[in-house]
């Protein structure tokens, strides 16, 4: 018999396309994120280990794990045959060609590991039939992601390298014989960048439960496994922090970590929970006259400024970290319970996804681009079946339009919202024709309100983007911010009930 045909594009094929279109955006806007990780390349590179924790010359401090400097270390290498300067720690704003050229470039190139990862979830998928067609198109939106071309390669960051790692984790927990090496290489990954905490504890009850309890009975431990693991990922976090706790720095590497002076809300408003409630405190500073309720005339500016550390709230109560820790906390002890109690991959995938939900929508200063964290695992969900896909329609199109504040400069506009709209055009279609029907028959309850919900996008974008600025000028700049994140919230917040809704009741 003779060997299925290769789907067009084969990854190969698309990675080079993603790559060649990646390569004319070098001229592209590029945030403070760019110059942030060229400082920690002239930090990495310039002092020893011992002061890359300690150095404050520049406000972007190095704030994440050990993995990650030496990572940036690795690059500085490289990067000083390009340009030394860019590797002085006193060149403050340094942005020269050669230096831009380089760090663009640095970033298409590890995304090489997702391209890896793709391969090897395509490759787990039956070798022909619907399945892994299914396998290919979800490959190809991640590959293509309006989220990795606005974050990655026009804002600036490295998300595509460390969602490969995740994706590799993912795909050696489907199999018992690999779970040990999942388990070791989401250690790997928390080294790199500690926001993959928020799905530790779905790994930690699976792995738990999958591979170090007997499957007949949660009495029976497998001790050798425990050992195995516990070494494995043990030595993984010696091997990270191990320097630093030798030279009795961890209390100044963890305040860097987990810095909780800042406020609830992030500067861009993450599309979650505390969105919709600024929202609503926002209207009710209007109608609280009428209303007889009072009124914090300091917390007025701050609610309509949404700074960095400066959220406070006018009439509505405060929120505390506390808070915001014990819902999150909530939301993901449910899925997990089940997930102790039917460890298969499905239900972890779906614990990871809803993990991710959790922090998101109820986390503590989230940032907008952790969107990602959802988008990912629920991609690989998507095409389980027509619920999933119709589950998770509103958060493909809230969770990338909710990153187009991120690119406020009028020459990317077209490129944010034509990219997005030309993605969510080819992979909806083709997902809503790969995707099967349920075996039970029925579709997700707010099906055909999620349609007018996305057919608000298209007005919303327009307004925020340009009739805003047109008719007030630079008044009410938070307006559109506002705007934009409350309406993807709504987005999120439905499809976050709909897979939960999927989870507990299949």
């Amino acid at each position: 018999m003779l060997p299925p045909a290769p789907l067009r594009p084969t990854l190969t094929e698309a990675a080079i396309l993603s790559a060649a279109f990646k390569l004319l955006l070098f001229p592209a806007y590029k945030s403070t994120d760019f110059e942030v990780h060229r400082n920690w390349l002239a930090i990495t590179h310039s002092l020893p280990a011992k002061q890359w924790y300690l150095d404050a010359t520049s406000p972007w401090t190095l704030d994440y794990p050990p993995f990650f400097a030496a990572f940036e270390w690795t690059l500085s290498q490289v990067a000083r045959l390009f340009d030394p300067a860019m590797l002085v720690v006193e060149n403050l704003e340094y942005d020269s060609p050669a230096t831009v050229f380089f760090q663009r470039l640095s970033v298409v190139v590890m995304e090489l590991v997702l391209v890896l990862a793709l391969h090897m979830y395509v490759a787990a998928a039956p070798a022909d039939g619907p399945k892994r067609a299914a396998a290919h198109a979800v490959a190809l939106s991640l590959l293509f992601s309006p989220g990795l071309l606005i974050i990655d390669h026009i804002h600036f960051q490295y998300n595509g390298f460390l969602y490969g790692l995740l994706l590799l984790s993912l795909v050696l927990a489907r199999q018992p014989r690999t779970r040990l090496a999942s388990g070791v290489l989401f250690a790997v990954l928390l080294c790199f960048k500690h926001i993959y905490l928020y799905l530790a504890p779905a790994y930690f009850v699976f792995l738990l439960r999958a591979y170090c309890l007997a499957p007949e009975s949660v009495w029976k431990v497998r001790w050798a496994q425990c050992v195995k693991l516990g070494v494995g990922v043990l030595g993984v976090f010696g091997v990270a922090f191990g320097p630093w706790v030798y030279w009795r720095q961890m209390p100044q590497l963890l305040g860097r970590l987990f810095p909780f002076s800042r406020g609830l809300c992030h500067a861009y408003w993450a599309s979650n929970v505390w969105a919709m409630y600024s929202f609503l405190d926002r209207v009710l500073i209007v109608v609280a006259p009428k209303l007889g309720l009072a009124v914090d005339a300091a917390a007025v500016n701050s609610v309509t400024r949404g700074l960095v550390g400066d959220t406070a709230f006018a009439v509505l109560p405060d929120i505390t970290p506390s808070m915001t820790f014990a819902l999150t906390l909530l939301f993901q002890i449910l899925p997990l319970i089940k997930l102790f109690l039917r460890p298969t991959s499905d239900n972890f995938l779906a614990a990871v996804t809803l993990c991710g939900y959790a922090s998101f929508l109820f986390g503590w200063h989230v940032h907008e681009k952790a969107i990602l964290l959802v988008l990912f695992p629920f991609s690989l969900l998507a095409l389980r079946d027509r619920r999933y896909f119709s589950a998770f329609r509103p958060l493909a199109v809230a969770g990338h339009v909710s990153l187009f504040p991120l690119l406020f400069t009028a020459p990317e506009f077209p490129i944010k919202t034509g990219y997005t709209v030309l993605w969510l055009l080819v992979f909806m279609v083709a997902f809503d024709r790969l995707v099967p029907q349920s075996p039970t028959g029925r579709t997700w309850l707010l099906d055909r309100p999620a349609m007018l919900w996305v057919a608000v996008s298209v007005p919303l974008v327009v307004y925020t983007s340009l009739v805003h600025g047109l008719v007030f000028g630079e008044r009410y700049e938070f307006l559109p911010l506002m705007f934009t994140s409350s309406y993807c919230a709504l987005g999120v917040l439905g499809s976050w009930g709909g897979l939960a809704w999927l989870y507990f009741t299949s």
